[in-house]
């Protein structure tokens, strides 16, 4: 494998361990909480970068990847909890999927990094260019992460 592409499944992994530490610590009603001003709550952005990290694979390259069902109602795009109609995942059923998707991303596509597809409507071709872009989206949902748990400390300690 290039060397190119092992950053490129470092930083995936890397990226994927902050997230995953951001949880650390909260309740499965703690990110069932949206605060006021928010559209989703921590499970929702945590379900949506597992869903959209496959999604963005499977547009480039046209084939189906095997989702946990529900996922596509609960956490797609333009989704919030708010409509929910059946109960989501637990917070641990997503923590396990979120921790094992780097390496089985590695395992599916590592030798399919530089296959040229089709452009999308964004211009990229490649699975290795779709993995910065989901890359990039992860650590935006990573910063709602950080805000809504900043919300919910600082919301605790007027309580206090």
């Amino acid at each position: 494998m290039e060397k190119r592409h092992k950053v490129l499944f470092q930083q995936l992994q890397d990226y994927r361990s902050e997230t995953l530490h951001a949880v650390e610590g909260l309740t499965e009603e703690e990110v069932n909480i949206v605060p006021k001003g928010f559209n989703n709550n921590i499970l929702w952005n945590l379900g949506h970068i597992y869903l959209d990290q496959y999604l963005w694979i499977s547009h480039i390259t046209k084939e189906e990847i095997s989702l946990p069902p529900g996922f596509h109602e609960w956490f797609a795009y333009g989704t919030r909890p708010a409509d929910w109609q059946a109960s989501p995942p637990s917070l641990t059923t997503i923590h396990q999927l979120l921790a094992a998707q780097p390496e089985q991303i590695r395992a599916l596509y590592s030798e399919r990094l530089e296959e040229e597809f089709p452009a999308t409507e964004s211009g990229m071709h490649t699975i290795s260019q779709v993995l910065v872009r989901t890359i990039f989206h992860e650590g935006l949902h990573l910063a709602a992460i950080t805000a809504i748990r900043r919300f919910l400390r600082d919301n605790h300690n007027v309580q206090s």
